[in-house]
């Protein structure tokens, strides 16, 4: 029984779908039927049936019509057809009149469908958080319960095959994550103990068990969902400056079918029906149905197929600003480069053993928390060091770490840290051919001098310098903007590729930069993780959050990269470059429609069910051109 309910909700929920449509085909077969009385004399039925079919195929579009001009106070295409289909059955055109009706109900089920096929995107993401999860609690087997009665704290058990039903950290357990519903990118990601794992993701090989650490309502998914759909919602200028003309181009049209109905009868000599019929052919082919369809679905499209290719859009206004993009300024640590130092070099003073040299180093840097501390533990490790020797240490700020180890005082950080003059002397200068390579080196010393130094280096990202080869193809200049000194700056700016680079930034440091830039440019784009470059991000014509689906990234930029993956830059500036193409050649070909239908009117040479197929055609030939925007390949 409970599945018979369901099924006929959903056989309900389509019906309600494809409503127009279907209003659309009846009042078609009322319109055929009405004609065949027609032609065999039956006049008063055949009238009756085409009012039918005026009320049911028109219907939709008039309560439209009348609901928004009620509640815009300004008149709108949707009132101008109603207008041109009741004075054609005024003055006798019964049949044109009902044609008008039956292709603008069908074109308004088109564009009714093309905004849904946007929207689907979203609900098929909607659809993807499971209802209900495996709670586990105490020695207990797992219940299953619903998802909304699941609080912070919880603890799920999440099978192979299943959703994440929330946000949260594994603690036991590790498996294959496919993650595709969140960032687009289809390789499933290795996750353990620790990690994090987003909700309406799915969990590929092995069972793991989460501890939930957000609400249901404010989950990463819930996140996007929430974001894509305000970005639905809010329009481009483009299309405001669209819907404003509309309001005065109705009242243009409305005025030239007034002259029309009687200025020709008196000036060209026209007979009062030939006079009133061209009057409602200009109604009909004057409206800007097309016009006000050029911008919105092909918007919408756009930013589903982002979506899909975890690229977040928070409006239209951002998309327009994409496509004509000349600059891109990009922080270095974490977008460019990995953001995690590796240890590259490691030398140590003639005489000392390697092994044990490094061993003193890691047990006095594996006490800290600083980067490139834990950068030289994790070397060590994988140099087989698997035991480091105990050691207090004091941290001193900005310069490096005192440490004792067996009661022998270390000094571990920069060459002024443990002396300048022999850091500089020490391995024959290696120290200055390192930093020119763009490393930063590090010294050990005790009472005998300087035993031993490593160089560490942030690596660029090979996605990243495929990335900016890709945007100068797009013929838009790259520009880091780092805190890092000259030095390094200039080696990662070679190795990655960028037109430019500003060392030593700081925050305020930035803006500044970022004002030359938009001054040179006029349309600069900037890259940041987010926190610190929120300044500079807020500054740019577009700001771009890279940061792994932080929740920071979703609230500080215009567009969001769901993965910390540049060539996503690329694909955003050809998508809203491909749908300033679409809009450009649909408002170029619905104006070429509307001139062309206008002026063979004034010539007598197009009739009313021409025109209204001229019209409504060239409607739908714009709202499906808007639809190939949902093409995942651009």
């Amino acid at each position: 029984m409970e599945y018979s309910n369901r099924e006929n909700y959903h056989l309900i929920e389509k019906i309600k779908e494809h409503a127009e449509l279907i209003a659309a085909l009846i009042a078609g077969l009322f319109i055929l039927l009405a004609w065949r009385l027609d032609t065999s004399g039956q006049t008063t039925a055949s009238v009756l049936l085409y009012i039918t079919a005026f009320c049911v195929g028109g219907f939709a579009k008039a309560k439209e019509g009348i609901e928004e001009t009620i509640a815009d106070k300004k008149l709108n295409v949707e009132l101008l057809m109603v207008l041109a289909a009741i004075g054609s059955a005024a003055i006798g055109y019964w049949t044109e009149g009902a044609i008008l009706i039956f292709i603008f109900a069908i074109s308004g089920a088109l564009e009714t469908y093309a905004m849904n096929k946007s929207h689907r995107e979203i609900s098929a993401l909607m659809n993807l958080q499971p209802e209900e999860a495996w709670l586990v609690r105490g020695g207990f087997e797992p219940m299953k319960v619903a998802v909304s009665t699941l609080k912070i704290g919880d603890h799920l058990l999440i099978k192979p095959g299943e959703r994440v039903p929330a946000d949260g950290i594994i603690f036991k357990g590790q498996s294959s994550i496919d993650e595709s519903a969140i960032s687009g990118e289809p390789l499933p990601v290795a996750k353990r103990e620790g990690d994090e794992v987003f909700a309406g993701t799915v969990n590929l090989n092995g069972a793991i068990t989460m501890e939930m650490t957000k609400p249901n309502s404010e989950t990463l998914f819930q996140k996007i969902i929430t974001l894509v759909q305000s970005a639905q919602s809010e329009k481009s200028p483009s299309q405001q400056f669209i819907e404003k003309f509309e309001g005065t181009y109705v009242k243009f049209v409305l005025l030239a079918v007034i002259l029309m109905m009687f200025l020709p009868h008196f000036l060209l000599g026209w007979d009062w029906t030939t006079t009133l019929y061209r009057a409602m052919v200009l109604l009909v082919v004057a409206s800007p149905c097309a016009l006000v369809a050029s911008i919105m679905p092909a918007t919408l499209a756009a930013i589903s197929n982002g979506a899909k290719n975890g690229i977040l859009f928070k409006g239209g206004l951002h998309l327009e600003h994409l496509s004509v993009l000349k600059a891109l300024a990009v922080d270095k640590t974490g977008t460019l480069t990995q953001g995690k130092p590796v240890v590259t070099d490691f030398i140590v003073r003639d005489g000392l053993e390697t092994q044990q040299t490094l061993a003193l180093l890691a047990g006095i840097e594996a006490q800290s928390n600083h980067p490139l501390a834990q950068a030289i533990t994790m070397y060590a490790k994988a140099e087989g060091t698997a035991q480091f020797p105990s050691a207090s240490i004091e941290d001193i700020p900005g310069w490096g770490i005192k440490g004792s180890i067996d009661g022998i005082e270390y000094l571990v950080g920069k060459p002024d840290f443990v002396g300048e003059d022999e850091a500089n002397a020490f391995a024959n200068g290696a120290a200055a051919t390192l930093a020119a390579q763009g490393k930063t080196v590090i010294f050990i010393r005790n009472h005998m001098g300087i035993i031993a130094l490593a160089a560490l280096k942030d690596t660029v990202r090979n996605e990243a310098k495929k990335a900016i080869a890709l945007l100068k193809e797009l013929h838009i200049d790259v520009i880091m903007l780092t805190g890092d000194n000259e030095k390094t700056a200039k080696v990662i700016a070679k190795e990655s590729g960028v037109s430019e680079y500003v060392a030593e930034c700081l925050p305020e440091t930035k803006v500044t930069e970022m004002k030359r830039l938009l001054g040179q440019y006029n349309y600069v784009g900037m890259v940041g993780d987010g926190i610190n470059d929120a300044p500079a991000l807020a500054t740019a014509t577009t700001g771009i959050a890279m940061g792994e689906g932080t929740d920071v990234a979703l609230e500080t930029a215009d567009v969001v990269l769901m993965k910390n993956d540049l060539s996503k830059i690329a694909y955003a500036v050809r998508l809203s470059r491909k749908m300033q193409r679409i809009v450009k050649q649909n408002i170029f070909f619905s104006i070429g429609v509307i001139t062309l239908l206008i002026a063979s009117n004034f010539l007598q040479v197009v009739d009313l069910p021409l025109g209204v197929i001229g019209h409504e055609g060239s409607t739908i030939l714009v709202i499906l051109n808007s639809l190939r925007m949902l093409n995942k390949n651009v």
